[in-house]
């Protein structure tokens, strides 16, 4: 899945390499924010495939997806601070 890259502008190996110390991966280290978006991602990603989109396609989508969803949680914060 490259919804890691779509969202985190890299891939999980990606940040596994440069972050070695870390233990977990990177959605340990993800905001509830960023959580909410990616399993949103997967969702589209899965209906995408589904569809036969080619995957620099299906990037561009959900990288697209992402930053319109991270910018609309992110500007209701305080809602979004309610439901944690």
């Amino acid at each position: 899945m490259r919804g890691a890259l779509a969202l985190f502008g890299r891939t999980a190996k990606q940040w596994r390499d440069k972050n070695a110390y870390k233990s977990g991966n990177i959605r340990d280290y993800a905001t509830i924010e960023q959580l909410v978006v990616l399993s949103n991602m997967e969702s589209i990603n899965a209906m995408l495939i589904q569809q036969g989109v080619s995957q620099p396609d299906r990037l561009l989508h959900l990288n697209q997806l992402a930053i319109t969803q991270m910018k609309s949680l992110l500007k209701h914060s305080d809602k979004v601070e309610k439901l944690k």
